[in-house]
């Protein structure tokens, strides 16, 4: 049976409650974030997908609807027109998620999706010559992150055959090992490029390592970026201090921004003025002061805003507004993360003391290297069965082939009781 309990009370937690003996009712009682829960739409039912979409926050049908009046009432000038003028409405996210990534307001921009993004910042960041060209991802990589690498590659004049290297657990294991992750950065040296990871591995829900591949993929002169996409709004971030060079991320997990809300992009302040990084340049990434001269002189932004293509979409940041607006009610991510490793320990109890040897869990189990996310396997077969009798059951989670079930308990809105109709629900079907 795994380690039960590791973490500290937590700030507005007491000792006394501890996952390891108490009720998912008393858990829920003591929780202080709790009231947040009625600050979401939640599915009928018990929604446990947040990883893969966030619930709607309410809120959102007021900010969007703000900006339907002013659309209505303004037209072409509500661009310019008040603090909510959509010329700089994606402003208004910076700060908040400059403080989820752990990233000064400089290095951090809402525009565009997650792989357009990846793309743009690997014309500035994948700079291959014939002896330095290699690019790491990992061989489970998200299908976006695989085809953006092998396209750059391409585009490059390089073979992805010889370029792209991956990285895979050992035989038998599920999660890469860091000292493996480390090995492979380092054995690859003056040849690598790029190292390309995510923040957390999106099918067993393994957060990585990521200040020691950031210390390992310098050593040898590589950058590093991660796509952040399952770690943002789940784990706590420090970019910055741990000298990532870009990152992208979505904000329709657990940003609750809504299905194909506006991504993220963050550049490390010591690239941003750096004028001799190849770049796609577009208007919204010149000089906003005489962006409307129409001159076509590029005059970049000093902020990672330079690397912008066009206006935000404002219709999706009004509903990423109303989401992020509740990170901040609840403390930040340290409030959020304390609720969420008492969510993990409450469910690996449930799980040992109810299915036992008839549903694996191949994630991680060290709490450092653990997100909100579990990856389950039901041991006898026959998964995909246990996953649509559960959707039967209104216990929403979700399906990765060949053969895991993906939950994830959120601490912005799930509760232990949702936890407890889960394993209940699974011990049923599984039976």
């Amino acid at each position: 049976m795994p380690e039960l309990w590791s973490a500290p009370p937590g700030e507005g937690w007491s000792a006394v409650i501890d996952p390891r003996t108490a009720t998912a009712a008393e858990l829920d009682a003591a929780d202080p974030l709790a009231h947040l829960r009625d600050e979401f739409d939640l599915p009928d039912g018990v929604y446990l997908v947040g990883n893969s979409l966030g619930a709607l926050p309410r809120a959102a049908r007021d900010t969007v609807g703000v900006e339907f009046d002013r659309w209505a009432a303004l037209g072409v000038e509500g661009h310019f027109t008040g603090r909510l003028g959509w010329k700089n409405y994606h402003e208004l996210v910076t700060d908040q998620l400059a403080a989820l990534v752990g990233a000064d307001a400089t290095e951090v921009v809402a525009m565009n999706g997650l792989t357009v993004n990846l793309h743009l910042l690997l014309v500035s960041f994948y700079r291959p010559t014939p002896q330095r060209h290699k690019v790491l991802i990992e061989g489970h990589a998200f299908p976006s992150d695989h085809f953006a690498a092998e396209s750059q590659i391409r585009q490059r004049g390089f073979d992805p055959a010889t370029s792209l290297v991956t990285l895979d657990p050992r035989p038998g294991e599920e999660t890469l090992r860091r000292d493996d992750i480390l090995d492979t950065i380092a054995d690859l040296g003056d040849e690598l490029a790029v190292v390309l990871l995510p923040g957390v591995q999106y099918y067993t829900g393994q957060v990585m390592p990521m200040a020691d591949i950031v210390a390992a993929g310098h050593a040898v002169g590589a950058t590093v970026g991660f796509d952040l996409a399952h770690a943002i709004g789940n784990i706590e971030l420090n970019l910055s201090e741990w000298g990532v060079d870009f990152a992208a991320w979505c904000t329709y997990k657990y940003l609750n921004s809504g299905p194909g809300g506006v991504a993220g992009a963050y550049v490390h302040q010591r690239h941003v003025s750096d004028q001799d990084l190849p770049k796609l340049l577009g208007w919204w990434g010149t000089n906003p002061s005489t962006r409307f001269a129409m001159a076509t002189e590029f005059e970049p932004i000093p902020t990672v805003e330079s690397w912008q293509l066009s206006n935000a979409p404002v219709l999706p940041l009004a509903v990423l507004r109303a989401s992020l607006d509740l990170f901040d009610r609840a403390g930040g991510m340290s409030a959020l993360r304390a609720k969420s490793e008492r969510q993990i320990r409450y469910l690996d109890r449930r799980l040992a003391e109810t299915l036992h040897g008839r549903v694996e869990n191949i994630s991680p189990q060290a709490m450092e290297e653990r997100g909100c996310q579990f990856a389950l396997r039901v041991v006898a077969g026959k998964g995909r069965d246990v996953f649509r009798a559960l959707e039967e059951a209104r216990v929403l989670c979700d399906w990765r082939e060949p053969d895991v079930i993906r939950v994830a308990p959120v601490p912005l809105y799930n509760s232990f009781t949702d936890i407890d109709c889960f394993v209940q629900t699974l011990d049923e079907v599984v039976a």
